[in-house]
């Protein structure tokens, strides 16, 4: 599976995830991208998406796109903060579909 970090996502969380191939928004030259391009060119290269951005599902039709996209959820958005949301995310990465947006957020 490949994922893309968004730039919302701090890059450290990277290393949480070795076991898929992880590619942040800037190692792909698509910084500043504007969401409708940014998910075509992750539907032409088959990225999942891992943002924290709430906002995406509403600005945009994420079903029509053709993107799987999972949204961190957490008081801040700083690593020590969504670290404890990576065992949950490792098990909506091995599930989600293209089209479907999940939250993944502490109970």
């Amino acid at each position: 599976m490949r994922i893309l970090l968004d730039e919302c996502v701090p890059r450290p969380l990277k290393r949480e995830l070795k076991d898929y191939e992880v590619r942040t928004v800037v190692e792909m030259g698509w910084s500043g991208k504007k969401n409708g391009e940014l998910l075509q060119l992750m539907k032409q290269q088959s990225f999942t998406i891992l943002t924290t951005d709430q906002n995406l599902r509403y600005q945009q039709n994420l079903e029509q796109a053709g993107v799987a996209v999972i949204v961190l959820i957490a008081s801040k958005n700083r690593l020590p903060d969504l670290m404890p949301l990576i065992p949950e995310a490792r098990k909506v990465l091995n599930a989600i579909v293209p089209g479907k947006v999940i939250e993944v957020r502490l109970s």
